[in-house]
């Protein structure tokens, strides 16, 4: 953590809403994650308009490669959630994301609105967006409004009606994250160049919070069980105290052991 600045990250953060670590995956980090990437690509295009139809998204990315692993838990992002979230934290969505020529902008969103609280309120979810390919205005880059994460439901008098008059292109080379709250609204932009855009984001949630992926069903236990204690920790084996996550009353962290037995299994 040599020479990153925490505390200007978490300032601008707070006061806007987003901040940006510039030199966040290295150029053999991008070369592996499109090496990982290569055999999922193809296979999953959007449903609708906000998965995006000319958009391929490739989920449970944090199982897809060694790379993805170390970059979910890397320890500049993990300070700076450490100060926005509670201890325990979970991770909550890890996706790429492949937008092509011609795909339309994503509707403005926020990435914590199914949880359904009035705001103003504190983010109960952070975001990362890493940029793999260059981002740009025309290439669909993301876009985002900076400080309406401290704006109220829609209706509220600090929220104007004209929310696309208000955003503004995340420009990323390659390597670079932006960092954001979950309350922040933002979108995909369009892809208007004539090249795919490639990227990558993980969220992370309260630890007391409700993940979008059940990271416990969708990654074999056998390969959790290699995993750090922390990402072990973020993928749901884990506690919120006193006891909220528990397994049949034991710790979920049990059920990585060697011979673990279900308890409604069990003949003794």
């Amino acid at each position: 953590m040599d020479g990153f600045d925490l505390e200007a990250h978490v300032g601008r953060l707070t006061d806007q809403g987003y901040t940006m670590i510039e030199d966040f995956a290295s150029a053999s980090d991008l070369t592996e994650i499109r090496a990982c990437l290569a055999p999922h690509q193809g296979r999953h295009r959007g449903r609708n308009d906000f998965e995006g139809l000319d958009t391929e998204r490739v989920y449970t990315l944090v199982a897809r490669g060694a790379v993805f692993e170390r970059l979910t838990a890397e320890p500049r992002l993990m300070a700076l959630l450490g100060r926005f979230l509670q201890p325990g934290f979970l991770l909550t969505a890890s996706q790429s994301i492949c937008i092509h020529p011609g795909e339309s902008p994503q509707p403005i969103h926020t990435d914590d609105g199914f949880y359904r609280i009035p705001r103003p309120r504190p983010a109960i979810s952070l975001s990362m967006v890493c940029a793999v390919d260059d981002f740009t205005a025309e290439n669909g880059g993301t876009e985002i409004i900076p400080g309406s994460h401290r704006w109220g439901d829609p209706g509220s008098p600090e929220r104007p009606e004209d929310l696309e008059a208000h955003l503004q292109p995340m420009v990323m080379k390659a390597g670079t994250c932006v960092v954001f709250q979950g309350t922040l609204l933002h979108r995909g932009g369009a892809n208007r160049s004539n090249a795919p855009r490639l990227g990558f984001t993980n969220q992370y949630c309260e630890p007391w919070a409700r993940a979008q992926e059940n990271f416990l069903l969708s990654i074999p236990p056998e390969q959790v069980k290699a995993m750090s204690p922390e990402l072990q920790s973020m993928l749901g084996y884990s506690i919120w105290p006193p006891f909220m996550g528990h397994v049949t009353a034991a710790h979920p962290l049990k059920t990585l052991e060697t011979g673990w037995v279900r308890p409604i299994e069990r003949t003794d």
